[in-house]
């Protein structure tokens, strides 16, 4: 008799494969006891159930055929890594630029993208947000070496196509028919206030100044890249931008953390 390890590892193996393994199963007659085929077809369909869930409005859109062969595709080629399934489908956007013949249409990958940003947002820490009253204890002197931190929910992902009326009219109604997307290279930022997920599209101004939160940088350095905008894109002066958009996080519950010397 085999070792249980080696049983293991070979049954682990065939089904990966979706092979049937010689000598796992006892055979009654012409038959071989076990249906094996069953763990085959299980272990599949519980991924692709699994992609469904973590990519709805991807799923809504291609509908269940095109979606099907998505996910199979996928499957075959990238096994489920993680002990939980939640996180099946992680490498998912960088499989379609991978084959992009898979959608029928590329502004797809980014529903993809944004599909998982807003189930990540969901499933993040938890942290205590930074409020006005904490900003108003801040000494003038002391506001140039601010820098500040992002809510661990905040993602902020780089679109080529506008996709947010698709994603509307999908969650309003999965039936609905929509118009071809227009190409538009944006960035999206999704988090979570409370338990609630949410995105919008950002302004070059904004988007630049979350990336520079992102890098670390003071607010005397984030009121540098505002002065650098090219006047066609803003108006206001950099330091009362820079302000706007603090109150703006604010009231989203974007910031969590000040530090005032790094």
């Amino acid at each position: 008799m085999k070792p249980v390890a080696t049983l293991q590892d070979v049954f682990q193996g065939a089904v990966l494969a979706g092979d049937r393994a010689p000598g796992l199963f006892v055979r009654e007659g012409l038959n071989e006891i076990g249906g094996f085929d069953l763990y085959i077809n299980a272990y599949r369909a519980r991924l692709a159930a699994a992609l469904k869930d973590n990519y709805p409005v991807l799923h809504l859109a291609l509908g269940d055929d095109l979606f099907d062969q998505l996910a199979s595709a996928y499957i075959e080629q990238r096994p489920s890594r993680y002990r939980s399934i939640r996180w099946f489908g992680d490498g998912l956007r960088e499989f379609i630029d991978q084959n992009p013949e898979l959608l029928p249409h590329p502004a797809l990958a980014d529903l993809a993208s944004m599909d998982w940003a807003l189930r990540a947002a969901f499933d993040a820490a938890n942290a205590d947000v930074c409020r006005t009253e904490d900003l108003a204890a801040i000494l003038p002197q002391d506001w140039p070496l601010m820098r500040f931190t992002l809510h661990p929910s905040v993602n902020l992902l780089e679109l080529n196509w506008r996709i947010g009326p698709i994603w509307h009219a999908l969650n309003q109604d999965a039936d609905a028919v929509t118009e071809q997307p227009d190409a538009l290279d944006h960035t999206l930022l999704v988090w979570r206030q409370e338990l609630e997920c949410k995105w919008r599209s950002l302004e070059i101004a904004e988007a630049l100044a979350l990336r520079a939160v992102v890098r670390g940088e003071s607010f005397a350095e984030i009121c540098e890249v505002l002065a650098a905008l090219d006047s066609d894109l803003t108006e206001s002066d950099p330091s009362m931008l820079a302000a706007s958009l603090l109150s703006q996080w604010l009231s989203d519950g974007l910031l969590v953390k000040l530090t005032a010397f790094i």
